[in-house]
């Protein structure tokens, strides 16, 4: 398996396998808007091949957390693998390389609304412990955070997600 950054080319991929992921294309749509926005980030915009075809996708874009001030953290959204190679890792190597990446380049906060069996294997635990509040009515242990090695006391708030994902 290679996890590289997508390019170009790789975009009708993507969206195909974030349609059969996901059994609709929004997400497919969310990530095209995304791309065309401020708040996509090229290099957290990430693919695993295996064998020279796409198996999956990965997006982290900004989205804000507003408190005394906005600030501008990392949403994990979405994480597609295409139905014939699930359970296989391929999510676990891409959030893995993505953390990475967020890390380099000094990210303070990853937040996923997800799984808590799947993403604690990750560091993520319940935003609330962090003051962080979710914009969605869901269960604490669903809207998740991971801090990273710059995050600061100051991370905290309600999160607020960009236009785009009032679509999904």
């Amino acid at each position: 398996m290679n996890i590289r950054r997508e390019t170009l080319t790789d975009y009708p991929a993507v969206a195909q396998i974030n349609t059969l992921a996901f059994g609709q294309d929004n997400e497919a749509k969310l990530v095209e808007i995304i791309r065309h926005s401020d708040r996509y980030i090229p290099e957290l915009s990430l693919v695993a091949e295996i064998e020279g075809m796409v198996a999956g996708h990965i997006l982290f874009s900004y989205i804000d957390l507003a408190n005394e001030q906005t600030l501008q953290v990392l949403g994990l959204a979405p994480l597609a693998v295409h139905p014939e190679f699930q359970r296989q890792g391929i999510g676990s190597a891409l959030i893995k390389a993505g953390l990475e990446i967020a890390q380099a380049n000094k990210e303070a906060v990853v937040i996923v609304l997800g799984h808590p069996e799947f993403y604690t294997r990750f560091g993520f635990q319940p935003s609330v412990i962090y003051g962080i509040e979710s914009p969605f009515p869901v269960p604490e242990e669903f809207f998740m955070v991971k801090p990273l090695q710059s995050y600061h006391e100051k991370y905290k708030g309600k999160v607020v997600y960009p236009p785009a994902f009032n679509e999904v």
